[in-house]
């Protein structure tokens, strides 16, 4: 039996934040590819080595985690105002499915290097020293990041003395501002993201909280919490992330990642209480639409500060930080802190009343310093009540980038057709 060659498609490996994806360039993927459809899913889920039973992604490019289970296509913009266009697919590592829903605010950091460096920029407008400022139209939720990318010498620079807990190494810092993260984003997308509202958005757009109120109260089972009642911040500010007390679910807020990863039990708890909150807040229509959409929302839970060993050893003092949050991502809690999710803390953080406030507190905040199971990162957040509506306006945080690869990926060129 003969087989074709293999697909070679032009890609670059990058860690961003604390998170690391393979990049393409929106015209570099086969024609069948570059619009949403099962072509595209199917060969971005060989190139990362999904659907994986034994949960390694031996056979891709994946890291058998969250973090490094991710995809990003890149485009530049039609869009007035906007430099290039970003789409983010989160794979599963053990099941045939490519998540749309949502951003990931790690690898937003990475975009803007990737795209210069693509020459997606349009090289007239970077300095050849200082920050080049590239406005990115993040498709998936119809939002806009505006990064500023560090230069020297015509190059980006990934060199530099910025310590990220999560990260190993130090490197140049890279400011993202997110605008508008609680509005209504236009998720149709253009360019890399055409067609994206039919993989993301979709049911579920929503104002900052969904509900109308800075705290909710969700009826559960009692086999999930006791008295089937649970307080719960349901917040679309970067990505949909759902906040709860610590105490509440039986943690304290200082739990390292394998105390929660090792309890099968815990995790399936946890899992049930997104997929109600998640039906709270209108982003699925019924409870069994969560396990398609475990990118949104998240399930974080916080709690008032108390110090803690980080996952490097480091002593994290309670009087280093304002609050302590663990987060959860597709299924398992994250070593470190999703970037969208900090957007989220950040936004959450600056309205009174929230639990993310009231554990940080009481008053709100214009920026906060949390802890999670790797160290600390501060956040921060703009907001205002307009005509009897809270709105948040932009939020900052900084990240590192580097590439870690670049060249071809081999694709077996069957994936293309189910084979």
């Amino acid at each position: 039996m003969s087989f074709p060659p293999a697909l070679k498609i032009p890609a670059v490996y990058l860690r961003g934040g604390t998170s690391k994806g393979v990049f393409f360039r929106l015209e570099d993927l086969p024609a069948d590819c570059r619009r949403p459809g099962a072509a595209r899913d199917r060969l971005l889920l060989r190139v990362i080595g999904s659907p994986d039973p034994y949960g390694k992604q031996i056979d891709g490019l994946g890291g058998a985690s969250s973090s490094t289970s991710k995809v990003v296509i890149v485009s530049r913009s039609a869009r007035p105002g906007h430099d290039v266009d970003y789409l983010f697919g989160q794979v599963a590592i053990d099941r045939a499915l490519v998540d749309w829903s949502g951003n990931c605010g790690n690898l937003s950091a990475a975009v803007g290097p990737f795209a210069i460096e693509a020459g997606l920029v349009d090289a007239a407008a970077l300095p050849r020293d200082g920050r080049a400022t590239v406005r990115i139209w993040q498709a998936n939720i119809g939002k806009t990041i505006v990064a500023q990318v560090p230069m020297q010498d015509g190059q980006v620079l990934e060199r530099g003395d910025f310590e990220l807990d999560g990260v190993a190494f130090p490197g140049a810092e890279i400011e993202l501002a997110f605008l508008d993260p609680g509005e209504e984003g236009d998720g149709a997308g253009v360019g890399a993201g055409a067609g994206a509202g039919a993989g993301a958005g979709g049911r579920g757009a929503s104002a900052l909280f969904p509900t109308g109120r800075v705290v909710d109260e969700l009826a559960l089972p009692e086999s999930l919490v006791a008295g089937g009642r649970l307080r719960a911040t349901l917040i679309n500010a970067g990505i949909p992330t759902v906040f709860v007390d610590a105490a509440a679910l039986g943690y304290t807020g200082i739990e390292a990642q394998d105390a929660v990863n090792g309890d099968a039990a815990a995790l399936r708890r946890l899992e049930a209480i997104r997929a109600h909150a998640a039906l709270r807040m209108g982003l699925i229509g019924a409870l069994d639409e969560a396990a398609s959409r475990q990118h949104t929302p998240k399930l974080a839970f916080v709690a008032p500060p108390q110090s803690y060993r980080a996952s490097s050893g480091r002593l994290v003092e309670a009087g280093d930080i304002d609050l302590l949050v663990r987060a959860l991502s597709m299924g398992r809690l994250h070593h470190a802190m999703m970037g969208t999710a900090a957007v989220a803390i950040g936004a959450a953080a600056a309205i009174p009343g929230t639990v993310v406030c009231e554990a940080a507190g009481g008053p709100p905040r214009a920026s906060v310093r949390f802890g999670h199971p790797s160290g600390t990162l501060r956040v921060g957040a703009e907001a205002a009540l307009v005509d009897g509506q809270w709105r948040v306006t932009r939020a900052v945080m900084s990240r590192s980038a580097r590439v870690l690869m670049e060249g071809v990926v081999r694709v077996p060129a069957d994936a293309l057709f189910g084979a």
